[in-house]
C-alpha cells in the first residue's frame, strides 16, 4: 500500500498547511474553497493515508493558449485554430514538513495523469511559476517557457505522458 492518496479537496483540515510561501499558504487555507465552489478550479490534495495529513495540493482549470505563443516548431504541427486547448495548473504547493520527499513531483505527475486521462481534450498543460524556484522545478520536468510571458511555461500532454510513464 502506498503512503499517500490523491483525492479531491473536501473537508480536509487545511489550517496547519505551511509551504513556506505565504501567497500559496493563504490561497490554500482561505481561497481555494471559493474557487472550487465557483467552478473556477478543481483542487486535489495528496494526503497521508495513516493520519489524513495534507502533504500538498494543486489546482486545475481549463484554459487556452494563443497559437502564436507556442514555439514555431510545435505550432506548425497543430491545426490553424487561433487558440490551443490547455489546462492550467494554477497553484501547486507542498507542505514544508514533507520537504525532500519528492511531493512536488508526485503532485505534478498526478496532475498530468488527471489531465491526460480526462475525456476533455487538451493539447497542453501550462503553469505560471510563482517564483524562480518554481520556474526551475517546472523546467526540470521538461516544461518550456513561452517567449512573451515571463515565468509561464507549458508542456504538450503527449510529452507529459511520456514523462510520467518513464518515471
Amino acid at each position: 500500500m502506498t503512503r499517500f492518496i490523491s483525492e479531491a479537496l473536501s473537508k480536509h483540515d487545511r489550517s496547519g498547511f505551511v509551504s513556506g510561501n505565504e501567497k500559496i499558504d493563504l490561497y490554500f487555507r482561505n481561497t481555494v474553497s471559493q474557487d472550487v465552489k465557483r467552478r473556477y478550479a478543481a483542487c486535489y490534495v495528496l494526503v497521508e493515508r495513516e493520519n489524513s495529513r495534507i502533504a500538498g495540493f494543486y489546482t486545475l482549470s481549463s484554459s487556452s493558449i494563443r497559437l502564436t505563443e507556442i514555439p514555431a516548431e510545435l505550432a506548425k504541427k497543430l491545426p490553424r485554430y487561433p487558440t490551443v486547448p490547455a489546462v492550467l495548473i494554477g497553484w501547486l504547493g507542498r507542505d514544508a514538513n514533507f520537504r525532500g520527499q519528492d511531493i512536488g513531483a508526485r503532485l505534478l505527475y498526478d496532475a498530468i495523469l488527471r489531465v491526460a486521462t480526462s475525456p476533455i481534450g487538451a493539447h497542453a498543460i501550462f503553469v505560471d511559476a510563482i517564483d524562480e524556484a518554481a520556474e526551475e522545478f517546472y523546467r526540470k520536468h521538461q516544461f518550456v517557457p513561452f517567449g512573451s510571458r515571463p515565468r509561464t511555461l507549458f508542456l504538450p500532454v503527449v510529452t507529459a505522458l511520456q514523462l510520467v510513464s518513464g518515471q
